[in-house]
């Protein structure tokens, strides 16, 4: 089916095509178990759950751009937000080289069908390909574990975009030169030597200024409110009915993580709602969620 639908198998050279014959084989042994010399055994505890991650480098210049081969022989570069970058990465899942995201796609009126003048965001292209509607069959949910590599592939695609977004709008971003000026100057770095700055703002979640208003908020709420009397977390279990009933039979929790994030946050908005409104610990004074 690849061979004869997909313009792509035609155009370019698999990965096994381009393996020599005569390579030999390897064999990757991993222990588990093991565990450095003067480390804690808990650091290194093997995950109770099958998970897919993402390891992205922190060097400023590393792009996630993925090179083909050309049946002629010729090399070619595609960016992570070239249209063709998701039929190239997941052939199986889009097996007929359909495009998927790029900058500045059109957003078109629901009703009239006609083009406006906004653009679809990155997150927002996504959402819409993974909603699960009606009387409609959503094959990029029915891949299992592929499913959740797509996901946690696209989302490192929505926060390159974000940060290349923010690296390329730095003017307006004056109010915080100063601040990072007086960061500098505090850790006694020459002022000669800080080069050209790119600040990342408070408003990009998981960044540094991000997590330092965080603790400076809930500080400040010991400091006005006093210490905490209760401090209150909540887990999630995968055998919740409202998670095996929004599961196709085929597939475990550990397939849909999109179903288990989003009936664990219900619960926990449930949580906060019988403490702020029905005060099932008393009246209280602030809540601090993270």
């Amino acid at each position: 089916m690849l061979h004869s639908h997909n313009y792509y198998i035609q155009s370019f050279k698999t990965a096994i095509e381009r393996i020599p014959a005569d390579t030999p084989d390897f064999n990757v042994v991993i222990h588990a178990n093991k565990v450095p010399v003067g480390e804690h055994r808990g650091r290194y505890n093997a995950p109770s759950t099958s998970e897919v991650a993402v390891v992205i480098a922190g060097q400023q210049f590393d792009k996630r751009d993925i090179v083909l081969h050309s049946r002629d022989d010729n090399l070619q570069k595609i960016s992570e937000l070239h249209r063709s970058y998701d039929s190239l990465q997941y052939p199986l899942m889009l097996c007929r080289g359909e495009n998927g995201y790029a900058i500045n796609i059109s957003q078109v009126d629901p009703i009239g069908g006609t083009p406006l003048r906004k653009t679809v965001s990155c997150m927002n292209y996504y959402c819409y390909r993974i909603m699960t509607r009606r009387n409609n069959f959503n094959t990029l949910l029915r891949y299992g574990m592929l499913t959740n590599q797509y996901l946690v592939d696209q989302y490192a695609k929505i926060e390159s975009e974000r940060l290349a977004y923010i690296r390329n709008n730095q003017t307006k971003l004056r109010a915080e030169n100063y601040v990072h000026l007086q960061d500098a100057l505090q850790a006694n770095e020459h002022v000669n030597g800080i080069g050209q700055l790119v600040i990342l703002p408070s408003s990009f979640t998981g960044g540094p200024r991000y997590l330092h208003e965080k603790s400076q908020d809930a500080m400040t709420y010991v400091r006005n409110y006093g210490k905490p009397d209760l401090f209150i977390t909540a887990t999630c279990n995968p055998n919740w009915p409202e998670i095996k009933e929004n599961i196709n039979t085929n597939l475990s929790p550990q397939d849909r993580y999109d179903i288990v994030n989003r009936v664990f946050h219900l619960k926990v908005q449930k949580l906060l709602h019988l403490i702020n409104k029905s005060h099932i610990f008393g009246p209280r004074a602030v809540i601090c969620t993270q």
